[in-house]
């Protein structure tokens, strides 16, 4: 009798089973492969229809450069059908991307590093469209005509209404850039390179911006006066005389804001400041930098110090010295702010007629008005007729909605340039207001840094014809420190002859010889934190500067004569030592912008 077994008829059935279950777990990668590839393809039309949305998004909120500024931008409903329509592809390209293959392949170690670079991409827009750019296309305010009166007052009460969600939607504008520049850099896929490159461009443009609207979202309504009306210190810094913050306080004016209406109380000149002489301490490190200047009592020194809220709190206690009022804060513009601002107003036109424009209020300003006026007191009564018209244009075209985004825009080109600085005299917004570019603030961090500022030493206008170039270049390290070579170049483009008097005159009386066209500035070099200077040329031969501290930073001087037509290059050879990486970049704004250079080292190994 045959002992009961396994049927062998059953062996050839389970060998076909094993057969195909490895030839099935053969193919996986291949089927997956293959997913991918479709669902990559989706995924990438997907963030193509986003990212046209998106640009159709921006277009409808801003004119295009050379538009008209009257142009009239799309309605709310518009723009919420554009940002919905963007944040649903976006969202797509997404889930196309978190399918089962896409995890491990995406862990890979070489063939994976694209796959991983599409999914945090799709991750990245997603996010991007749905929790960023959505709450910021709510808090836009809704298109009115001009004539309502009543803009900004509409707009600040949309602003305040939606700050948490400007907050939030900040914070996830952080996360987001975090997580694109965490990805792979180089693939062996170049198309995933160049999305991620464009997105990481895009994030890097937009990201200080939503910092900057959740900022305002929360300081504008109360420095504007939703809470009670405020009035601030208006300076245009006049650029062809450089100062710390920019130019020489001339004209300026006292603005006042009222539940977001801005009017204009008065406009003055600095001949009427220079009899104010405040009482203010700024310590005794301020004090012993420009202890032979005297920028508190002599008023054209009193921006010297390139941290705006020195300037900012002389100006304040000299209008309460020279008035008995106080301001709740100051702020500063120059001409080249007036010119992006009329770019979207449109011209205005002055008592005598004059028309100012974008492309000629500059050069009005700055040059010709020189060579017009031959009476010091009609030129500064042009300069002040020039303020108060360009200022009436904007008020009038802050009055509707239709051009505040393209306003918005302007006022964060002009800030994001060193050109628009705010201090408040309220503590609480002062302490935010001070992270932003805008505040003018000079950062007391440790870290490298670079700054060339000049002030004016010759009295004269001489600075509408300054070129400068900074090339800032890391050495060796050496126990934690680091030789930096900075070399500055100085150009004076004046012509030899031509100029008006007031131009070219000497209010400085050098003990030498000099001509017309010949300028004469304190060029003073900023570094990082507990720099010192090692050696110093100029032209190539050894240098002498006069070494200071402003909020810990080491600053050295040179006393520079600079004649018509001459260019002077001063090296400095310091050793910092706090100077990994790119060096933060000091620019102040004058009539042409500093030429910069950083080329940065290794991390230094103690």
């Amino acid at each position: 009798m045959r002992r009961p077994g396994r049927s062998r008829e059953g062996a050839p059935g389970r060998r076909r089973v094993l057969k195909n279950t490895l030839l099935a777990a053969a193919a996986l990668p291949l089927v997956g492969a293959v997913w991918i590839g479709v669902t990559g393809l989706l995924a990438r039309s997907e963030l193509i229809a986003a990212q046209r949305d998106l640009a159709a998004l921006r277009q409808s909120v801003t004119p295009a450069p050379g538009s008209a500024s009257g142009a009239a931008p799309a309605s709310a409903r518009e723009r919420e059908r554009k940002a919905h329509s963007a944040a649903a592809h976006a969202a797509l390209a997404h889930r196309l991307t978190t399918g089962p293959a896409w995890y491990p392949a995406s862990a890979l170690p070489f063939l994976g590093r694209p796959v991983k670079t599409v999914r945090g991409a799709a991750y990245a827009a997603d996010r991007l469209a749905g929790d960023v750019l959505s709450p910021l296309v709510r808090a836009l305010p809704p298109p009115a005509p001009d004539s309502r009166g009543d803009g900004m007052s509409e707009a600040l009460a949309t602003l305040q209404k939606h700050a948490p969600e400007l907050v939030r939607a900040a914070r996830v504008a952080d996360e987001v850039q975090a997580d694109v520049h965490a990805l792979p850099r180089s693939t062996w896929l170049p198309t995933a390179d160049g999305a991620r490159a464009a997105l990481q461009q895009q994030l890097d443009r937009l990201t200080p911006v939503m910092t900057d609207v959740s900022l305002a979202a929360r300081v504008l309504p109360p420095m504007l006066g939703t809470q009670g009306q405020r009035r601030y210190f208006l300076a245009f810094q006049n650029i062809a005389e450089a100062r710390g913050t920019g130019g020489l306080p001339g004209a300026f004016a006292v603005l006042r804001a009222d539940r977001g209406r801005l009017s204009f109380e008065r406009f003055g000149n600095n001949t009427e400041m220079e009899t104010a002489k405040p009482d203010i301490d700024l310590g005794t490190e301020f004090n012993a930098r420009y202890a032979g200047s005297d920028p508190i009592h002599v008023w054209p020194n009193s921006n010297m110090s390139p941290h705006f809220p020195y300037a900012a709190r002389i100006w304040a206690a000299a209008w309460r010295k020279h008035t008995g009022e106080g301001v709740d804060g100051a702020i500063a513009v120059d001409p080249l702010t007036l010119s992006r601002l009329l770019r979207v107003t449109g011209p205005a036109r002055m008592a005598d007629g004059t028309e100012l424009t974008a492309d000629n209020v500059v050069d009005l300003t700055e040059r010709a008005s020189y060579a017009k006026y031959d009476d010091v007191a009609r030129r500064k009564a042009f300069f002040v007729d020039a303020a108060r018209a360009a200022a009436a244009r904007l008020m009038g075209a802050l009055d509707g909605t239709r051009r505040l985004p393209a306003l918005l825009v302007a006022v964060n080109d002009v800030q994001r340039d060193g050109r628009l600085k705010v201090w408040s005299a309220h503590p609480a917004e002062q302490r935010l207001l001070e992270s932003r570019p805008y505040s003018g603030t000079l950062p007391n961090a440790p870290g490298p840094f670079a700054g060339l500022v000049v002030n004016n030493a010759a009295g004269g206008k001489l600075d509408y014809y300054l070129d400068r170039s900074l090339t800032w270049e890391a050495g060796a390290c050496s126990g934690g420190d680091r030789t930096v070579t900075v070399t500055m170049t100085l150009t004076n483009r004046a012509p030899a002859s031509g100029l008006p008097d007031y131009v070219t005159m000497r209010g400085d009386s050098p003990p030498y010889r000099t001509r017309p066209g010949d300028n004469r500035l304190l060029v003073s070099y900023y570094a990082g934190v507990g720099a010192t200077l090692a050696d110093a040329t100029l032209g190539g031969r050894r240098a002498l500067l006069a070494s200071g501290v402003e909020r810990g930073h080491s600053v050295f001087t040179l006393d520079l004569e600079l004649p018509a037509g001459s260019r002077r290059t001063l090296v400095l050879h310091l050793l910092e030592p706090h100077a990994d990486g790119v060096p933060t970049l000091l620019r102040q704004s004058l009539v042409t912008p500093l030429r910069a250079t950083l080329k940065s080292g290794g991390a230094c190994r103690v």
